[in-house]
């Protein structure tokens, strides 16, 4: 097992680098640097570089849309180039952040989604854009409509099924610890419909993740089942398959695998097992994500770092 890592040398520049949605895609860390100034010929040849690697468009869309005056840009750059797809696949989940703040009208974003959408059928990033739309402002059945559309065009689309098991994990709150509840099925079903190398082998865990959520919310950080939640019989199968999966396959040029080394090394301190934390915190670095260190309603920027601390014997 590698070494920790060194202590991180200054805090105001470790900060300043946790919880940053690009993670560790550099090339998009520059992009948008250029891009939140107006300059947006490096995002043009960014996203026609990334080609039909949807989980990568998809992240890279998502990061661009959410950065300030997001539409504007993006807005310029289609008046310039009114037969560029890209630019109206980025104007379209731009509104739809502009929704999401309460500053735009939830039905002119999903106009804008469609017509990006009829621009490029295959692409499923506008149908990625409606499912963070509809996951606030729809119908359950729009929200599943929306995520079935993205799954027929990428099966494995990682960013969609992490949406779903979000909204799945929230319903009937009120019956507790339940192995059976259902986003347990749906995560196993997607990791088993899936290639042995695809990182949502990990979508258990982020199951169980969000079914923690919810339960610690509803029924108090200390609900009565926390402990078997974690460590129950399921649970243990779950976290060693994952691990496991993540020993052998490590997906480093994934664009989202921190998201999910942070997911499981979230679960491995809920187990009780830090030293195979530590070699998750290892890889992670300074790509923290805000969930699952939030949960349930924790700071995320003090959680992340007492767990981390805790997990190399830095605290």
């Amino acid at each position: 097992m590698s070494p920790p890592p060194p202590p991180l040398p200054r805090p105001r520049k470790r900060d300043a680098q946790l919880f940053d949605s690009a993670l560790c895609d550099t090339e998009l860390v520059d992009v948008r640097g250029q891009f939140t100034q107006g300059r947006w010929s490096k995002a043009r040849a960014l996203l026609v570089g990334t080609g039909d690697d949807w989980d990568r468009r998809g992240h890279r869309v998502v990061v661009l849309a959410e950065t300030p005056a997001a539409t504007a840009w993006a807005r310029e750059w289609l008046l310039a180039e009114p037969d560029s797809i890209d630019a109206a696949t980025l104007l379209a989940c731009a509104t739809v952040f502009t929704a999401l703040r309460g500053k735009g009208a939830p039905e002119a974003a999903e106009e804008a989604c469609r017509r990006a959408a009829a621009l490029l059928p295959a692409d499923p990033t506008p149908w990625l854009a409606l499912l963070l739309l509809s996951r606030v402002f729809g119908t359950e059945e729009e929200f599943s409509r929306h995520f079935d559309q993205v799954r027929a065009r990428h099966r494995e689309h990682h960013h969609a099924h992490h949406l779903m098991v979000a909204k799945l994990a929230e319903r009937t709150p009120a019956a507790g610890h339940d192995p059976l509840h259902e986003v347990y099925d749906f995560a196993a079903w997607a990791a088993e419909e899936s290639p042995a190398d695809s990182p949502l082998a990990v979508l258990p865990v982020v199951a169980h993740a969000e079914r923690y959520r919810v339960l610690a919310a509803t029924h108090g950080h200390t609900f009565e089942s926390a402990t078997q939640h974690w460590s129950g019989r399921r649970a243990r199968q779950v976290l060693r398959a994952a691990f496991d999966w993540w020993l052998e396959w490590e997906r480093e040029d994934h664009p989202r695998n921190r998201v999910d080394l942070n997911f499981l090394a979230h679960a491995k301190l809920c187990e009780g097992r830090p030293a195979e934390a530590a070699a998750l915190f290892h890889r992670i670095g300074r790509h923290a994500t805000r969930a699952p260190w939030s949960y349930p309603d924790l700071d995320p920027h003090k959680a992340f770092l007492a767990a981390r601390n805790a997990a190399l014997g830095t605290a």
